[in-house]
């Protein structure tokens, strides 16, 4: 029998993953998991709910309050209100990194920038809505075009070599690059960072960087290596939270704690 412990939860429901944060009272992360949001992200978050309620060692009747936000955080019946995706990574983002800051959240079909002043608020934010370049699924696309497992994308690119410069942006466009670099004998690693590289160039023409900046989302948790190229192109130190994907659902669920 599960002792009863009071818990706030967040769920951020994006286009293409959707994951749920569990907070104690002291707002430490004691339960999450993810899944892909699929066609019925009703279902998605109710499993995300379950899964990360038992990684809590809580039940249900332990939630005091629930928040959710993303793309569809209308789709979650256990939730009591709403918050937007900015406010929400915004919010996560200042838990671990309490200072002004620069946001780059670079998620399955968008990126957004979002700057913060000391204290926590929006003071400006962009998103790439048009494109897929710079996002994960430009990540995914590439990866099916060198039949290579999206999984073993950010091992390749940190074995390389050689900096391929790949001068398309466009999905379509860097798929014809790819496969003329393959033709002229590059080695797959130094496409690979080639790609990595055309995302961050793709990003940091978004707005400027003066300040520190803090990098979240799926598409960081598993390709640590795109960190490493920001800094390098920064020519400084880029912060990620302990678990990047998360830091929408943290932020809801500290939403959800007010």
């Amino acid at each position: 029998m599960l002792k009863s412990r009071p818990v706030y939860v967040g769920v951020d429901v994006g286009a293409s993953r959707t994951k749920v944060a569990v907070l104690d009272e002291g707002k430490n992360l004691v339960g999450r998991a993810v899944r892909k949001s699929g066609t019925d992200f009703t279902a998605s978050a109710n499993e995300c709910l379950k899964s990360a309620l038992e990684m809590a060692n809580a039940a249900e009747t332990d939630i005091v309050n629930a928040a959710a936000t993303g793309y569809g955080r209308q789709n979650v019946p256990f939730a009591r209100e709403t918050k937007t995706e900015i406010s929400c990574h915004a919010w996560g983002c200042y838990f671990y990194f309490p200072m002004a800051a620069a946001i780059i959240d670079i998620g399955g079909q968008d990126n957004k920038v979002i700057k913060i002043d000391k204290e926590g608020r929006r003071v400006n934010f962009r998103m790439n809505r048009k494109c897929a370049a710079g996002t994960g699924a430009f990540l995914e696309e590439m990866s099916m075009r060198l039949d290579i497992p999206l999984e073993k994308m950010n091992d390749l690119a940190e074995i390389s070599t050689e900096t391929i410069v790949l001068g398309s942006y466009c999905t379509v466009f860097s798929a014809t690059e790819v496969l003329e670099r393959i033709r002229e004998g590059k080695k797959t690693p130094d496409i690979v960072k080639g790609l990595f590289l055309s995302m961050v160039k793709r990003v940091m023409e978004m707005d400027s960087f003066n300040e520190p900046v803090i990098m979240t989302g799926g598409v960081v948790a598993h390709n640590p290596f795109l960190v490493k190229m920001c800094e390098e192109v920064l020519g400084r130190e880029v912060l990620v939270p302990e678990h990047p994907q998360f830091t929408g659902a943290v932020g809801a669920a500290l939403f959800a704690a007010k």
